[in-house]
């Protein structure tokens, strides 16, 4: 992936170069695909959906960040499920070449 992917949900910009997971706010966050692991709920019954990503290793997790979305939140929030399906992807094709 050569193109850089951007959304902006709430008062949060996101960022996705291909390696480099970037979200700008309160608390500006960096993460490297090699060191990332995402997780996107299905919607529950009120169609609150969560996004929670972990700095580490499965076996050593790192720092966790958790964004609750509301059903209304999540279908404005335009282009953020393709950029977390671009993420997954890019962590997919790395898990082969994961640090130990």
């Amino acid at each position: 992936m050569n193109d850089e992917i951007t959304t902006t949900v709430g008062r949060e910009f996101y960022s996705f170069d291909g390696r480099i997971l970037e979200i700008f706010g309160g608390y500006p966050l960096r993460f490297h695909i090699r060191h990332l692991h995402l997780r996107v709920t299905e919607p529950d019954r009120k169609g609150k959906r969560t996004v929670e990503i972990t700095h580490g290793r499965p076996e050593a997790p790192g720092a966790r960040h958790t964004w609750n979305y509301t059903a209304a939140e999540w279908e404005q929030a335009h282009g953020l499920a393709a950029l977390l399906e671009a993420v997954q992807a890019a962590i997919d094709s790395t898990s082969g070449h994961r640090p130990v």
